[in-house]
């Protein structure tokens, strides 16, 4: 059959027209909210890096699972610590109704990231997909000067300028960094250029207190970027006996949720970390190990110490923890 290559040209540019006028969500900034086309957008988050059983690296195989539970729980924003360079992991995420905030580490070996400058590719890549909410460059690395010659001007300086350099690529969505907790006035000083500020917090149940350091301190946007509990108590306290303890994770993953829910005029949102348990962090990645450690996080609740391996609000089999069902209630509730 013989086709028209007139006809042929006109209906291509008419599909090529199609797809370039797909709108593109627009993400600013307001006072203190983040806005999303004009309307205030909260985030009902979790942290979600996906490792399984006896691996090391992140893997999508869960994916439709995984968003499924996310959005039985109110889930409307996933925060991952690297980028996801696949299109169809974003378009899930798209489909599901949800947003993404990509974190940029420092030095990942030139995969965009900051020190290479790399980063730059993947923004220009994804910066007019609709799952994307944010840019987030590192990770509480304030916690780790050693890695910035001893001195954390350095990485203030970076990321000040990768934010520049985001904000003349892309003018749809805002920069952020996630700080471990309360930026410092050097930080405020040397970060002109950072829109949002997410800040990694674990003061027991009480995360109001930053919130309201926040409130004096800057008038920009705030989320707290990481906040939550751990479902093994290493020593019996507060009631809650020593072991794994899916009851302690629950009572103090709602009240930090409650407490934060209180000041929603000052804050852009909550992510729990984390979404499923990471058994490679802390031992043998085939098993579940007690252990491990993170800086600065003495104000866990209920026993002062981080098993890292125990965060999760499902299991690494994707069983729901007694905090899932907690965070569901609170999460659908807020959102109506």
């Amino acid at each position: 059959m013989t086709i028209n290559k007139s006809i042929l040209f006109l209906f291509s540019i008419i599909v090529i027209g199609c797809v370039a006028s797909n709108p593109v969500d627009v993400v600013s900034t307001q006072g203190r909210q983040i806005m999303v086309n004009g309307s205030p957008y909260f985030m009902e988050g979790v942290c979600y890096h996906p490792v399984p059983k006896n691996a090391t690296k992140r893997s999508f195989d869960n994916i439709d699972q995984d968003l499924a539970l996310m959005k039985e729980a109110g889930i409307n924003t996933l925060r991952v610590y690297e980028p996801i360079d696949q299109v169809e992991i974003l378009d899930k995420i798209e489909n599901a109704g949800m947003k993404v905030v990509i974190g940029f580490g420092y030095n990942q070996n030139g995969y965009y990231d900051i020190l290479s400058g790399s980063f730059a590719d993947y923004i220009l890549k994804y910066k007019n997909h609709n799952a994307i909410l944010l840019w987030e460059l590192g990770n509480e690395y304030n916690y780790h000067p050693e890695w910035f010659d001893g001195d954390l001007k350095n990485w203030y300086q970076a990321i000040n300028e990768a934010a520049e350099k985001i904000h003349q690529i892309d003018s749809n969505h805002p920069v952020a960094t996630a700080h471990g907790d309360m930026p410092d006035s050097l930080a405020f000083s040397m970060s002109p250029n950072i829109d949002v500020w997410g800040i990694n917090v674990y003061r027991w149940i009480n995360p109001s207190s930053l919130i309201l350091e926040w409130e004096d301190a800057s008038d920009k946007p705030m989320y707290f970027s990481e906040a939550g509990a751990d479902s093994y108590m290493s020593v019996a306290k507060e009631g809650f006996d020593q072991g794994e303890n899916q009851l302690a994770q629950a009572v103090a993953n709602g009240k930090i949720i409650d407490d934060t829910l209180e000041h929603t005029n000052l804050i852009s949102g909550i992510l729990i970390f984390s979404f499923t348990d990471g058994w490679w962090k802390a031992g043998n990645p085939n098993q579940q190990d007690v252990g491990g450690q993170a800086p600065n996080s003495s104000g866990v609740p209920y026993d002062r110490n981080p098993n890292e391996e125990y965060w999760g609000i499902v299991d690494i089999d994707r069983n729901k923890k007694e905090t899932f069902h907690v965070i569901e209630e609170k999460f659908n509730q807020f959102s109506l």
